[in-house]
């Protein structure tokens, strides 16, 4: 019996939600801080649950750190966060997401804001701060869709979080620059998008001096 083979997931073809890869980031964060992971490791499995489309593309990536059948339970997610940087998952992670707008004008987020787990920031002859230094987190992985047409979006994460930058710029500029050294415990911040004829930037900054 111990020798038969394992039965295939029937759910494998099953296209995988944000819930879905958000709890695989989970289960990599928990593996890179005991030890179970290296950089090197985590970062590619990041980026393999990242662009995963189904769960049978998510189920090897996380195969050989849990039990099989035992569902996701890592002890960073079963506490409270404890790092530097405040996190709070929302009662219902299907509505954690926001839209911010600058047209032909400006705005800005900055101090005791929550950060959701996806953010739509559209900025047209205008543009847009997001200070996150103050913040928190609604996810362990929140994503930033910057799309930038003669305008700018502007970002200031933490120190200790990680920025993973997937944008494009066509005669503009995408960039993001997170810490050297990213805390196991902090958010990452994906930012995403297009930043044509103008520009999209993320920076890490210290916490301010209160």
């Amino acid at each position: 019996m111990d020798n038969l083979p394992d039965r295939p997931n029937p759910h494998a073809h099953l296209r995988a939600s944000d819930s879905d890869r958000d709890k695989v980031v989970e289960v990599l964060r928990d593996a890179l801080m005991t030890g179970r992971l290296t950089q090197d490791e985590h970062g590619e499995r990041l980026e393999q649950t990242l662009q995963a489309r189904t769960l049978g593309e998510l189920e090897p990536i996380t195969q050989d750190l849990a039990l099989p059948g035992q569902a996701f339970r890592p002890a960073a997610a079963a506490q409270p966060s404890t790092g530097v940087v405040p996190i709070e998952e929302p009662a219902n992670p299907e509505d954690s997401f926001d839209t911010v707008v600058g047209i032909f004008g400006g705005g800005e987020r900055k101090g005791r804001w929550r950060v959701k787990r996806r953010t739509n920031a559209l900025c047209v002859f205008g543009g847009y701060d997001l200070d996150m230094r103050d913040a928190i987190f609604e996810g362990r992985e929140v994503t930033v869709y910057a799309f930038a047409v003669f305008g700018g979006v502007d970002i200031t994460v933490p120190e200790g979080v990680e920025v993973r930058t997937q944008g494009v710029g066509i005669f503009g500029g995408f960039a993001g620059r997170g810490s050297k050294e990213p805390d196991p415990t902090a958010p990452v911040v994906v930012l995403k998008g297009l930043a044509l004829f103008g520009g999209v930037s993320a920076q890490t900054a210290k916490p301010k001096k209160h």
